[in-house]
């Protein structure tokens, strides 16, 4: 295990930094390695590692969600307004109806599998896009009508939203059902179980944490064991909830009531996410059999820019506004491209809980991940001083 996971760092270093020279996201060199190491190709992660990549990857999503909680302010929300409201559902919604859609017709999927797979490919990257965002609100760029805090936002609630569809429809999935009324009168009763359940318990530690001295290291320890205990309730399956809706709904509670904290605690999860984000995406890279992507790559490019289409639908009509142009909602467009993290975290699972086509589902979300990221990454670098106003007030307004 160990030379595993010495193979696996060293060789997400390389192709990491080969593909950042390339002006590629890293996230592909990452998974290259895992290509490369996987038990398909060098055959070199050891077993014991293998094993326990689902968990592994539940891991990473939970310190995902926990990062965006911690980060997302409500009242960042009410600045920039429904347009990031509409952002956070409105795309992934147009793009799974059209999985739904063309899936059936070009994969021979039924209607469950293809929301299934919808759900999967749905979500917007924040690996990819909040770095990118981050970056354009230092150079005050489009800024001033708030556009990368619009996009920001609403990519982080998109994540959330797509993640819940995604537990729902695997749940229905898993039992044998259809889709009925039952299962989707289930959706709000878990939505809000898990929002009120994080609350909760969002408060509570922030309490602990005013009364009790504690180290930021082991309030990190404390609250991410908290989100893999709201995951483990979820999985018990005796009420409809949310886990990780609840994990989200914790870091934004503390956020709330402890901003001071939520600030310092941001840092220290994005130094572990370093490392999870290594083991994440090598372990997704080495789950893929390479020996269906041939028979399946063609047919799955064309299914991926017919959903980015209707994807593009999506965005342009929840930026309509008198205050956003043509060239930024078009930017917009090309920020809600890339797909990577949630991918990598979710993509495996329909595998590993023997849904039929689990290894078709996974296979089309990596090819996914190799089309959009990049595509999405140089479009962002390309059109960004071309579609967005370069301003020296860093001062949003209301849209």
């Amino acid at each position: 295990m160990l030379l595993s996971l010495s193979l696996i760092i060293i060789s997400s270093f390389i192709l990491s930094e080969i593909c950042i020279k390339l002006r590629i996201p890293k996230i592909i060199g990452m998974m290259l390695a895992g290509v490369i190491l996987g038990p398909f190709v060098l055959d070199l992660i050891a077993p014991d590692i293998l094993n326990i990549s689902s968990d592994l990857r539940q891991i990473a999503l939970i310190i995902i969600l926990l990062r965006a909680g911690l980060s997302l302010n409500i009242k960042d929300l009410k600045v920039v307004g429904k347009n990031a409201i509409l952002l956070s559902f409105l795309p992934a919604t147009f793009e799974i109806i059209a999985t739904m859609i063309f899936a059936p017709l070009l994969l021979d999927f039924t209607l469950l599998e293809a929301a299934l797979l919808g759900s999967i490919l749905a979500a917007v990257s924040p690996a990819v896009v909040v770095p990118k965002m981050l970056l354009l609100m230092e150079e005050k760029r489009g800024t001033k009508k708030s556009i990368p805090q619009m996009i920001m936002a609403g990519a982080s609630v998109d994540d959330v939203y797509v993640i819940v569809l995604f537990t729902s429809i695997l749940a229905m999935a898993k039992s044998g059902e259809n889709f009925s009324f039952l299962n989707f009168i289930q959706l709000p009763i878990a939505i809000l179980s898990g929002i009120l359940a994080g609350v909760a318990l969002g408060v509570l530690l922030v309490w602990l944490f005013k009364k009790y001295h504690l180290r930021d290291t082991s309030k990190v320890l404390l609250i991410l064991s908290t989100g893999l205990f709201l995951l483990t309730i979820e999985k018990l399956e005796f009420i409809p909830f949310s886990g990780l809706l609840a994990t989200l709904s914790l870091g934004v509670t503390i956020l709330a009531k402890y901003e001071i904290l939520a600030k310092r605690l941001v840092i220290k999860y994005e130094k572990i996410w370093v490392f999870s984000e290594i083991l994440l995406f090598v372990l997704i890279g080495a789950a893929v059999d390479i020996k269906s992507l041939p028979s399946l790559l063609i047919i799955s490019t064309s299914l991926i820019l017919i959903l980015l289409s209707f994807r593009a639908v999506g965005v342009l009509i929840s930026t309509r506004s008198k205050n956003i142009n043509l060239k930024e909602r078009t930017f917009a467009v090309f920020a809600y491209l890339p797909k990577a993290t949630v991918q990598a975290s979710i993509a495996a699972i329909p595998l590993s809980e023997g849904i039929s086509k689990g290894n078709i589902i996974l296979t089309i979300a990596v090819i996914s991940i190799f089309i959009t990221a990049p595509l999405g990454s140089f479009l962002i670098d390309l059109t960004k001083k071309k579609l967005l106003e370069d301003n020296n007030i860093d001062q949003p307004n209301i849209i």
